[in-house]
């Protein structure tokens, strides 16, 4: 009988990413299943990030649950986005979602778009 391997994650998040979700999970408007990351095209470089809570979950879209919530990652921004990494960063000016993507191959000097 042949092993059935389990897929691995496509994106990782640090406990402090998975801490975020929670906190937005927990002020959730009615009827959310979860946080949704894409790559919608916008801004200087082509892609830009995007989180936002989702009332359904599509087909195609790669699910990751987390201790305080569910993270879904659009299906068709999976491929710009594998092996990367999710973080929350907080500082005394901003705060927001950092993304490490070993996909990317510049950015805008905003910071706020990149290409692959």
């Amino acid at each position: 009988m042949a092993t059935v391997r389990e897929r691995p994650q496509a994106l990782h998040l640090t406990p402090a990413a998975e801490a975020r979700i929670a906190s937005l999970m927990a002020q959730a408007p009615d009827g959310a299943v979860g946080v949704k990351l894409s790559t919608p095209r916008r801004g200087c470089s082509g892609l830009a990030y995007s989180v936002d809570y989702v009332t359904d979950a599509k087909p195609l879209d790669e699910r990751i649950d987390t201790p305080g919530g569910t993270l879904f990652v659009d299906g068709g921004s999976i491929l710009y986005l594998i092996g990367s990494v999710m973080d929350w960063v907080e500082d005394d000016f901003t705060a927001g979602f950092v993304f490490q993507n070993p996909n990317a191959k510049g950015s805008c000097g905003c910071g706020e778009s990149f290409t692959v």
